[in-house]
């Protein structure tokens, strides 16, 4: 051998040593021969940065998922990203290893643009249990039963706006959602247009959605000297982000907190998750309960409102896409409920068919399509391979989905994947759109109600129609709902007119 080959032989190994020893102490690994889970080769420094579709990350990995399998790591810079592509996975390490799998990364960027008060997004530990707990006395399931007179309600709201000012559907969705949240949480009756408290929500959870992604708090994790840039500096368009962000998710947490305590000092407030929590067992909480409760109330009504208002977007997207479907929903209504009153939760098990309609709105387009994320309290073992002590792990709901095997031609609308042979449905649910283990959305019952009591009302009464031919597009960010699209939507009968609706409403509220 050449002096130089010899040389050269030398210097590779003194560099893969070097490269094995720092993998070795940046990953806090033991001495077992243990591989990190597949997936694509990553860059220096960059990592799989550039892999990833900015707008549309559950879609790359999805497609990662057709060549690394079901378990898949990626690194964004310094960031390690374990992306989880089935339910079975899913629930073998984050409900079964759930105490591993129950923490939540990003902290720091949470705190900067303003998030640390929400519930769902606060690491693991004695403050988390606090918010829980509040949070499943107020919406376990037995409670969501003493909710479903406010929804019904509400959902007959919804009716008179869409008849009244149909070209507004998008924004009478947004009011349906959030004045049931503000009902529940703050005892706050909404007006019936352009009410303050919803717009605030509105505009917050549209700037968080914005700015909250891993791969943006990979990027501040690595430099944090992006923080102190000023918001001013030319192409920083994430500073003002952040600042608008904290603005209005401070106004959100204040504003309905202080309306709920100014009514309890005048004694005027009525019943409320937030005025029975302050004064749980006739004790005023003390500071550190009150800070408590003012983030999960903000907390239930920022979720609550965003997701039950972009899958109500989903639903009529799917209407007017899917005419067929529409009008064998509305058979088995007028059939069941017929046409002189409208559905009550008493109707529910006798529709399985509206049931199976709701099930697939909530599976064809997740709202939150890769959910939120984990993250491991240690380093684990699963299936071989090795995953890292502070990993973000990402279950996608996008590609569970998109499981062709369990969902044959995914991107149809179908809603007979819910139903049996007999027309009956099936005991399984799209689960993934609820979370998974210890952080799955404690409000599901809730959801799921709000849902039926909209899209039920709805269908008894209107047609959703397409006006034009469009192409569907939906909203990039933490949560994804369909871009406004083109849509009449017309009284099923000529005769249901404005006058004729509101006193069917009026009768069934007199009796």
């Amino acid at each position: 051998m050449s002096s130089f080959a010899e040389t050269s032989t030398i210097a590779l190994f003194c560099i893969l040593g070097v490269t094995i020893i720092s993998v070795v102490r940046k990953r806090g690994r033991n001495a077992l021969p243990l591989l990190l889970p597949p997936g694509p080769p990553p860059l220096p420094v960059l990592g799989n940065a550039l892999d990833v579709k900015p707008d549309e990350p559950w879609i790359s990995y999805t497609e990662w998922g057709a060549t690394y399998g079901d378990l898949i790591y990626s690194r964004v810079l310094n960031l390690d990203i374990i992306v989880i592509n089935s339910e079975d996975v899913a629930k073998a390490l984050l409900e079964k290893r759930s105490h591993n799998y129950s923490d939540r990364p990003f902290r720091s960027v949470n705190e900067l643009v303003g998030l640390s008060f929400v519930s769902a997004l606060l690491g693991y530990g004695d403050t988390w249990r606090m918010h829980r707990r509040i949070l499943h006395q107020a919406f376990r399931p037995a409670a969501s039963i003493t909710y479903l007179p406010t929804q019904l309600r509400k959902a007959r709201e919804l009716l008179i706006n869409l008849h009244g000012f149909p070209e507004d559907y998008e924004a009478h969705l947004q009011l349906f959602s959030a004045s049931i949240i503000m009902s529940i949480v703050y005892g706050y009756t909404t007006a019936p247009r352009n009410d303050h408290l919803v717009n605030v929500v509105e505009r917050a959870a549209t700037v968080v959605t914005k700015v909250v992604s891993p791969e943006r708090a990979a990027l501040l994790a690595s430099f944090p000297a992006l923080k102190s840039i000023p918001s001013w500096f030319p192409g920083v368009s994430f500073q003002r982000e952040v600042v608008e962000c904290r603005k209005y998710t401070a106004e959100m947490v204040e504003a309905p907190f202080k309306y709920v305590q100014d009514r309890m000092a005048s004694g005027t407030a009525v019943r409320s998750m937030v005025s029975e929590a302050v004064k749980q067992g006739g004790e005023v909480a003390d500071p550190l309960r009150c800070e408590a409760i003012k983030g999960v109330s903000a907390t239930a009504f920022l979720a609550g409102a965003e997701t039950t208002t972009s899958a109500l977007l989903n639903f009529v997207l799917a209407m007017v896409l899917n005419p067929q479907i529409q009008q064998r929903a509305q058979e088995e209504i007028d059939a069941i409920v017929g046409t002189d009153r409208l559905p009550t939760f008493d109707d529910r098990d006798s529709l399985p068919f509206v049931e199976a309609v709701i099930r697939e709105t909530l599976r064809w387009h997740p709202v939150l399509p890769l959910g939120l994320a984990h993250a491991t309290t240690n380093s684990d073992v699963f299936g071989g391979y090795i995953i890292p002590k502070g990993a973000t792990v990402i279950a996608n709901a996008w590609a569970m989905s998109r499981n062709e095997a369990k969902y044959p031609n995914a991107s149809d609308f179908n809603p007979d994947r819910w139903l049996n042979a007999d027309g009956n449905l099936i005991d399984e649910k799209p689960d993934f759109a609820f979370g998974f283990g210890r952080r799955f959305c404690v409000g599901r019952h809730l959801a799921e109600a709000s849902l039926w009591s909209a899209i039920t009302s709805m269908l008894s009464i209107f047609n959703f129609i397409k006006s034009e031919e469009f192409e569907p597009k939906w909203t990039y960010g933490a949560a994804s709902r369909p871009v406004p699209f083109p849509c009449r939507i017309r009284p099923r009968s000529p005769g249901m007119t404005l006058e004729t609706l509101t006193q069917m409403v009026q009768a069934e509220t007199a009796a």
